[in-house]
């Protein structure tokens, strides 16, 4: 798995890496393929239970995808957070949290 150096602009700045940025792009790239496949159910005219079983496999990639992000985002942001006492960035996750549950 790749190594990027990430640097957040917003209000917990630090540089580090993310262990996952490969994987969680190939998962994305995967996903807009799949994506792209059931656009293309739709234009065909194929049936609604056969698009719908094909938007429940992309939406479950993407909430699979999140979920890598989430830990990653874990085990790196919020430990580094944690040290600094940096209680903003917990806020933030919990924020980010509820908008990707909902």
């Amino acid at each position: 798995m790749s190594e990027s150096n990430h640097t957040h602009s917003h209000t917990h700045p630090h540089t580090h890496s993310h262990a996952h940025t490969k994987a969680v792009l190939d998962r994305l790239s995967r996903a807009t393929g799949h994506l792209e496949s059931v656009r293309r159910m739709v234009q065909d005219g194929r049936s609604c239970p056969e698009v719908l079983i094909q938007l429940a496999a992309v939406r479950s990639a993407l909430n699979n995808t999140g979920k890598i992000i989430l830990k990653d985002h874990i085990d790196h942001c919020i430990v580094h957070a944690i040290e600094s006492h940096d209680a903003k960035a917990l806020e933030e996750l919990n924020r980010a949290i509820d908008q990707f549950i909902d």
